[in-house]
């Protein structure tokens, strides 16, 4: 299957997530508009695919800045990342990415406009290769819980498609396979954008993955049928005391975990970590239209003018989360000070 997200020659190509499955397809990204609606309209998707697509976003858009002089080169590079910034408000690796573009910049402020670019290019090239790198190791992290014969439940699309290579929930998955491990999967469907059976099932069915589609309220009857070891989710940010902004459904799955005395854990890259937010009621919670609901994919499910509330992600506490799996280690209560010590390392 084609990368997520490809770079080459100065060209940005994305899956177009919204056609999937049915149509795979890439689409080019030429200005820092286009890539803001990628974000924006979830063609692009998953904290770690966002963060990227954010950089290199933030690389085109300084290439649309038409001066030559530093210090107005800057002004504008401002702005563009700004305006990148507004895409999403949840996903922690979008801000992390485009203040790491924002800190590469001015570090060579004293440099021609043209050798910023240069460095800006391939700073965004540079993020693209470590999260490849990173889930990966998530990935070998992840074989301290694994075991041949288990199956695995998860949430959303934490895969190859939301990130460089691998994914973060999914990466377990991957390298167990690699290694000649049998483990099979539970997708939840994931309403209302159905993320898990658009997406992770069509992954999963692509690299040989036995995986089975439910809807998201059939998890407790495959939890208390005992058809599950143990669950994996992804993250879009973990606050400092390890509370977890994730998908839209995850805080559900895991106070099932909790009642079926299954283990819940949590995988993401260190990018995904946010120190400065002390707790998940800190973090903003992004609320999309409600047709994505009364109208899924174009058929009308709701009555005309009925009211909607419509959050794309919910808080799991810290209390419910077994681990975390990282890329340096899986990460134990209490979270306050484990995350804290990981930055210390």
């Amino acid at each position: 299957m084609i990368n997520t997200l490809e770079y080459s020659n100065g060209e940005l190509r994305i899956i177009d997530q919204t056609k999937l499955p049915i149509q795979l397809v890439q689409v080019e990204l030429q200005t820092v508009e286009e890539c803001w609606d990628a974000i924006k309209k979830l063609k692009v998707r998953g904290a770690p695919a966002i963060g990227i697509a954010a950089a290199y976003g933030a690389y085109i858009g300084a290439k649309q800045i038409e001066t030559q002089d530093p210090s107005k080169f800057l002004h504008e590079f401002k702005k563009v990342r700004d305006y990148l910034a507004t895409s999403r408000p949840t996903a922690v690796n979008l801000f992390w990415a485009l203040d790491r573009m924002g800190k590469c910049a001015d570090e060579n402020a004293n440099k021609p406009v043209k050798e910023i670019l240069k460095i800006l290019e391939a700073q965004a090239v540079k993020i693209h290769g470590e999260d490849e790198e990173t889930c990966r190791e998530i990935g070998i992290q992840g074989q301290e819980i694994l075991k041949d014969g288990m199956t695995v439940l998860t949430h959303c699309n934490a895969g190859r498609l939301a990130t460089a290579k691998y994914g973060t929930a999914l990466a377990p998955i991957y390298v167990a396979q690699e290694k000649g491990l049998n483990i099979k999967v539970f997708a939840d469907e994931t309403r209302p954008l159905n993320q898990g059976s658009r997406l992770t099932t069509f992954e999963l069915m692509e690299a040989g993955i036995d995986v089975t589609l439910i809807t998201d309220s059939m998890a407790a009857m495959v939890m208390k049928q005992k058809k599950i070891d143990l669950v994996i989710v992804g993250t879009d940010r973990i606050a400092a005391n390890g509370d977890v902004a994730n998908k839209i459904g995850t805080y559900g799955l895991a106070l099932l975990a909790k009642a079926h005395q299954i283990p819940f854990y949590v995988a993401g890259p260190t990018s995904t970590i946010d120190l400065e937010t002390a707790t998940g009621e800190e973090i903003p919670i992004e609320e999309r239209d409600g047709e994505e609901i009364t109208h899924g994919f174009g058929l009308q499910t709701a009555p005309d003018q009925v009211k909607v509330y419509n959050p794309a992600f919910d808080i799991t506490p810290n209390e419910l989360v077994t681990g975390i799996i990282t890329e340096k280690e899986i990460l134990r209560p209490p979270y306050t000070e484990s995350l804290k010590r990981l930055f210390e390392v």
